[in-house]
């Protein structure tokens, strides 16, 4: 985005002009990405015994028995872990992912430490629930419930 703003900027015939010009756009992307140094681990996930909590900007703590379904999907071409929980909330996870500027060779490695945390504390009373609105859900016909 850095990129394309300078570009915009620089290339003749265009009527792009940022206030406080070029030197403030630069400023902008340098403060950004020094936050982003600054504050990775206040992001994330943490896994206890009980529940998932999502740190994001604020923290959200969501039990394993209440999750119906966690699948991989792609959004904007980065591919995240997402949460579906039985009221129909769908929450992103924002790691594990992997996309075109964050490659993480070992996505699908994190991916299946999660949902071996979900199987292993959802509690062996957990069942999927028939109601639950979990949108593109098939169960596989062969598929057997325990």
């Amino acid at each position: 985005m850095a990129v394309l703003t300078a570009v915009l900027y620089l290339t003749p015939g265009t009527e792009f002009r940022p206030p406080g010009g070029l030197p403030a756009v630069t400023a902008f992307w340098i403060v950004l990405l020094v936050l982003g140094a600054l504050f990775p681990s206040r992001l994330g996930i943490t896994l206890t015994r009980s529940a998932i909590v999502v740190h994001t900007f604020r923290r959200r703590t969501i039990p394993w028995s209440d999750i119906q379904t966690m699948k991989i999907e792609t959004i904007l071409g980065s591919r995240t872990v997402v949460l579906h929980e039985a009221t129909g909330r769908r929450t992103e996870l924002g790691v594990p992912t992997t996309g075109f500027l964050v490659r993480d060779s070992r996505f699908e490695e994190k991916f299946r430490t999660v949902e071996a945390w979900w199987t292993t504390h959802r509690g062996p009373d957990w069942t999927p629930d028939p109601g639950a609105a979990v949108p593109g859900l098939v169960e596989h016909p062969t598929a057997r419930r325990t």
